[in-house]
C-alpha cells in the first residue's frame, strides 16, 4: 500500500522522514512483522499479522500469538543482565525525596503483589481496579495484573466517589488496589474515604479492598487488606500467564459527546509494541537515558509512556508524584538538573502555568541534559512552543508535539527525530507516525486533498496500539468511530494540513471540552449539574482558556420554584465537583433564562461557544432559533459577568 500521497512534503528537513515513511508504508504489515519479532518476546509466534473487519469494528494484530506483558516489561532485562538497571525513579511529592528502583526490584514487588491478588482469587480475565496516587505502587499494581492476565481498569485519583463507583461497576471490578491518601502539592486527598463512599453505592460489587498506607493518617476499614504487610508476607517469585496478544490488558475510561463514560479496551501484543515502538521512535529513546513523561498514570499518557513504553523497552522512567509549582515553579528545572533528565514530555496547561511565572525559574538551573521536550494532551500555541524552545530548551532541544488519544494507544502524529529540528513549525503535530494514514474529509465523507485545506481528521487502517472495542458494548464502539465515515476512523478532531502538507490539530469537533490536556463530555457536566435540587436545564460548552486551554462555562435555567442567593453559582460548581471531581468544575456559570433552540428544541451549542469565548460578532446564522432574542439576553448576561 502507498501513501506517498500522505507524506508529501519536499522540504530538506523532512526528506529523511518522508523516505522512511513512505519505505515502511509499502508494506505495513512486513514493518510491524519485524518490529513484533524484534521489540517482543514471544511464548508463541503469531500465525497472522493483521486480520481486520472495519465494517465490524472487528480489529486484530498479531492473531494467535502468546506473550506475556510482565515478562517483556521486567523479566527479559533481568535474564538479560540489566537486572541492576534502574527501572523507576520515584520523585515524591515532597521536594528531594526520590527512590530508584531496579528492574530486579521492581520484578521482586510485582511478584510478590501478583501473589497477594492470586490469593484474593483474582483469576485470568478479571477486572481489578486501581484507584492509587502516583507512586511505585500504581506500576506494581499494574504489572501485577498482567502478571497473571487479569485485566486491570486504573482510575485517576482525582475522581469522585460517583465517578469510580461508576467505573467499578462498569468494569464489573471485584478487587479495589487503593491508598490512604493521595500528596500533590503538599495538599492530601482521601483517597480510602473516597473510595468508601463509592463502595457504598454499589454494595457486594467489591469483595477485596488493599489499600497502600502512602500517608498512614487515615484509619483503615475493619475489612482492609494492608498492602504492605500482604506483599511482604507473599512470595518474590510468581508464574507469569500465558495470554493471547489480543486478550485484554487494560480498560481505560475517556468521555464522550453522550453521558457515559466509555471503557476502551486495550489489548496486550499490539499496544505493547506499539508504545514500545512509539516511545523509541518519538523520543529518541538511547540506552542509558533518563526518561521522564509527568503525567498521571490515570491517563492513556501515563499508560503508555511512564510505564508501558518505556519499561518494554527498558528504559529508566520517572514517576513523578508532585505539581510543577510545588514548592515553587522550579519544580520541574531542578528535578532535571538532579536527576539529568534526557527527555521531559509534559502537558500544554502545565507550560503555560510555568510561562507565566517568569525565565528566572527555569534559567537558574542546569538543562543541559535536555534531548527532547515532548507536548501531549492538546494543541499547544505557537508562543508557549517558543517559549518550550527558545527558554527551557535553550533552542537547543527537539519539540514532539504529538497527537494521539485514550483510543489510539499511542503517538500517531509527531515531528520525528530523522527530520531535522529547524524544519519544526510552533504548534504543528507535522507528520504522521508509521502505519498512520490521516485523511481530511469533508461532511459529506469526501476526501479533501491537496495542501492548504482543512476538514474532519479520519485515519486509514487500524494501527497496532489502536482499542478493540467498548467494554460490554461494542456497538457504541463501532458507531463512534467507525460508522461515521464507513472503513474510517473519525478521530473527533479537526485538522488543516497546510502548504508544505504538515498536519495541524484545530480540536474537538464534537461535545467534548479538553481541560488541561483531559477529555470531559459536556453531557456528564450538564448532567451532574442537573443533580442540584433548583436546576430545570443546562448547557455546558468549552472557551479559550489561559492556562488550562479550554474552560468550562456552564449556562444554567433554574426551576420556578427555586430561588437563588449570591451562593447559587458556588453549590453548582461544588455539585460538579462532588460527582465528577475538581477538574470537572465548571470556571463559569451564568444563569440564564432560556437557552438558544431551534423550533425542534435542539439547543445551539455553537452559539452559546462564541458568546462565551467572546466571539460576539461570529455568531452566524441565527434564522433557524425559535427564540432569536434569547441572544441578545444572553449575551448581556455575558457581559455583567464579565464586568
Amino acid at each position: 500500500m502507498a501513501a506517498s500521497a500522505h507524506a508529501t512534503s519536499t522540504t530538506d528537513d523532512d526528506a529523511d522522514y518522508v523516505a522512511y515513511y513512505n519505505d515502511c508504508m509499502q508494506n505495513p504489515n512486513a514493518f510491524w512483522d519485524q518490529q513484533a519479532r524484534q521489540r517482543l518476546q514471544w511464548r508463541q509466534l503469531y500465525d497472522k499479522v493483521a486480520d481486520h473487519n472495519l465494517a465490524e469494528g472487528q480489529i486484530r494484530w498479531f492473531t494467535n500469538g502468546k506473550l506475556n506483558v510482565a515478562e517483556n516489561c521486567i523479566d527479559r532485562h533481568v535474564e538479560s543482565g540489566r537486572g541492576d538497571a534502574t527501572a523507576l525513579i520515584y520523585e515524591a511529592d515532597e521536594p528531594g525525596t526520590t527512590q530508584h528502583i531496579t528492574y530486579k526490584e521492581l520484578q521482586e514487588q510485582v511478584n510478590r503483589l501478583a501473589n497477594v491478588l492470586l490469593q484474593q482469587g483474582v483469576k485470568q480475565g478479571d477486572r481489578v481496579c486501581l484507584y492509587l496516587p502516583m507512586t511505585p505502587y500504581a506500576v506494581y499494581a499494574m504489572l501485577a495484573c498482567a502478571r497473571i492476565g487479569a485485566i486491570h481498569t486504573l482510575v485517576f485519583a482525582g475522581f469522585s466517589e460517583d465517578a469510580l463507583a461508576a467505573r467499578i461497576s462498569d468494569g464489573d471490578c471485584r478487587v479495589l488496589i487503593t491508598a490512604d491518601e493521595s500528596v500533590r502539592g503538599g495538599k492530601k486527598i482521601p483517597l480510602r474515604q473516597i473510595a468508601n463512599d463509592a463502595l457504598a453505592q454499589i454494595p457486594g460489587q467489591v469483595r477485596a479492598v488493599l489499600v497502600q498506607e502512602r500517608t498512614g493518617k487515615t484509619p483503615p476499614q475493619a475489612y482492609d487488606i494492608k498492602l504492605y504487610e500482604a506483599m511482604a508476607a507473599a512470595s518474590p517469585v510468581a508464574e507469569s500467564a500465558t495470554v493471547d496478544a489480543e486478550d485484554g490488558l487494560f480498560l481505560l475510561y475517556t468521555s464522550g459527546s453522550t453521558g457515559a463514560p466509555k471503557g476502551l479496551l486495550h489489548t496486550s501484543g499490539g499496544y505493547l509494541l506499539y508504545a514500545g515502538y512509539t516511545h523509541e521512535h518519538f523520543f529518541d529513546y538511547k540506552p542509558g537515558d533518563i526518561y521522564a513523561c509527568l503525567a498521571d498514570v490515570g491517563w492513556i499518557t501515563g499508560h503508555t509512556y511512564v510505564v508501558y513504553g518505556p519499561l518494554v523497552n527498558g528504559a529508566t522512567t520517572v514517576i513523578f508524584e508532585s505539581v510543577p509549582t510545588y514548592p515553587d515553579a522550579s519544580r520541574y528545572w531542578e528535578m532535571v538538573e538532579r536527576l539529568r533528565i534526557n527527555q521531559l514530555y509534559t502537558a500544554p496547561t502545565a507550560l503555560r502555568l510555568l510561562m507565566k511565572q517568569g525565565d528566572d525559574f527555569v534559567q537558574k538551573h542546569d538543562r543541559s541534559s535536555l534531548r527532547v521536550l515532548g507536548s501531549v494532551g492538546e494543541p499547544i500555541n505557537p508562543e508557549v512552543w517558543r517559549w518550550f524552545h527558545d527558554v527551557v530548551g535553550n533552542k537547543q532541544c527537539r519539540i514532539a508535539d504529538t497527537w494521539w488519544q485514550t483510543e489510539t494507544g499511542g503517538i500517531m502524529m509527531c515531528p520525528s527525530p530523522l527530520a531535522s529540528k529547524e524544519g519544526h513549525k510552533p504548534g504543528a503535530a507535522m507528520h504522521p507516525a508509521v502505519g498512520v494514514v490521516p485523511l481530511l474529509l469533508g461532511t459529506d465523507g469526501q476526501e479533501i486533498k491537496g495542501n492548504d485545506v482543512e476538514g474532519l481528521l479520519c485515519l486509514r487502517d487500524p494501527t497496532p496500539g489502536m482499542a478493540r472495542t467498548v467494554f460490554g458494548n461494542h456497538k457504541r464502539f463501532c458507531e463512534t468511530y467507525w460508522s461515521h465515515f464507513p472503513g474510517y476512523y473519525f478521530t473527533g478532531d479537526g485538522a488543516k494540513r497546510d502548504s508544505e502538507g504538515h498536519y495541524h490539530i484545530t480540536g474537538r469537533v464534537d461535545d467534548v471540552i479538553n481541560v488541561s490536556g483531559h477529555r470531559l463530555g459536556t453531557a456528564e457536566v450538564e448532567s451532574s449539574l442537573l443533580l442540584h435540587k433548583g436546576v430545570a436545564e443546562s448547557a455546558v460548552v468549552g472557551y479559550p482558556h489561559d492556562v488550562k486551554g479550554e474552560g468550562i462555562c456552564a449556562y444554567v435555567i433554574l426551576r420556578a420554584d427555586f430561588e437563588p442567593t449570591g451562593n447559587t453559582a458556588k453549590e453548582l460548581k461544588e455539585v460538579v465537583r462532588h460527582h465528577i471531581g475538581a477538574f470537572a468544575s465548571p470556571d463559569r456559570v451564568q444563569l440564564v433564562k432560556d437557552l438558544p433552540k431551534t423550533r425542534s428544541g435542539k439547543i445551539m451549542r455553537r452559539i452559546l461557544r462564541k458568546i462565551a469565548s467572546n466571539q460576539l460578532n461570529e455568531l452566524g446564522d441565527l434564522s433557524t432559533l425559535a427564540e432569536p432574542k434569547v441572544v441578545d439576553e444572553i449575551i448581556e448576561g455575558h457581559k455583567e459577568f464579565l464586568g
